[in-house]
């Protein structure tokens, strides 16, 4: 298990590099990404496409070949060409952070079996954590919501809330979901590192946290993967050496002069 993440910076993120970056993509992706209005959603979704790329170079696959599929819930996944085995990634995105996490798809097709999910450590300006957490409160069981609001610090709260969030969006990625899943189904309790699906610890499955930091601001972030194994659930740390982090600007570059040449 990988996490490759990718902090956009717009300033470096010039015009000159975005054209240039653009261009390694296939026709339909180019066509996508030309039709977002904001350029930092254009330069996100890029990333994305370019990420998928420099694994399959990685994996001494040809990348210019790459066709993608779509789940019904709009999650894409390798298509062709056919790797064994098989490549499972998920990315995902929040403010300025996009992260790929990417391993061994162990069903298939391999759309499934691996989900990440990455938020900002921050609440929306003139919210109270209260009335954050309240607004979302139809997402979170009675016990998710009492270990939030039950007299303990604020920034705990909010670290709390995040790994609650980010496990259950990881998990529901990871199964091919939509945004029909009901997230109470999911119960995460933080102090004790237990997780509940329907009132049952799941097996077969492994989760893994981490944070990124983009020098004052913090993301938490979590892993779902499916081991297809009839083991107890687990939820670890990812390990350091597994978490890759660059610049937008600089990954840009990177894929030039490695995309360029395959």
């Amino acid at each position: 298990m990988q996490v490759w993440a990718i902090i956009y910076d717009p300033p470096e993120f010039h015009e000159e590099l975005y054209q240039s970056a653009l261009r390694l993509v296939d026709p339909d992706s180019i066509e996508r990404i030309n039709r977002f209005w904001k350029r930092e959603d254009a330069c996100r979704t890029l990333i994305g496409r370019l990420l998928v790329r420099m694994l399959l170079v990685d994996k001494g696959i040809p990348h210019n070949v790459v066709t993608l599929g779509f789940t019904s819930a709009k999650k894409p996944y390798i298509l062709e060409p056919k790797a064994d085995p098989p490549i499972a990634f998920n990315i995902t995105h929040d403010n300025g952070l996009i992260a790929m996490a990417f391993g061994p798809g162990l069903q298939l097709p391999p759309a499934y079996g691996i989900g990440v999910d990455v938020m900002k450590l921050s609440i929306p300006r003139r919210n109270s954590f209260k009335s954050f957490v309240e607004g979302v409160s139809d997402a979170l069981t009675a016990k998710e919501y009492g270990s939030l609001i039950g007299g303990i610090p604020q920034d705990e709260g909010l670290r709390r809330f995040f790994w609650i969030w980010t496990m259950k969006e990881a998990y529901t990625k990871a199964l091919g979901s939509g945004l029909g899943f009901d997230f109470k189904r999911v119960e995460y309790t933080v102090p004790e590192e237990k997780l509940t699906v329907d009132g049952e610890e799941p097996r077969g499955w492994q989760f893994f946290k981490f944070n990124v930091l983009d020098k004052e601001d913090i993301y938490q972030g979590v892993v779902a993967q499916y081991t297809g194994s009839d083991e107890l659930y687990t939820i670890t740390q990812l390990d350091p050496t597994s978490l890759v982090q660059h610049q937008g600007a600089t990954f840009a570059k990177m894929a030039i002069e490695k995309l360029g040449d395959a």
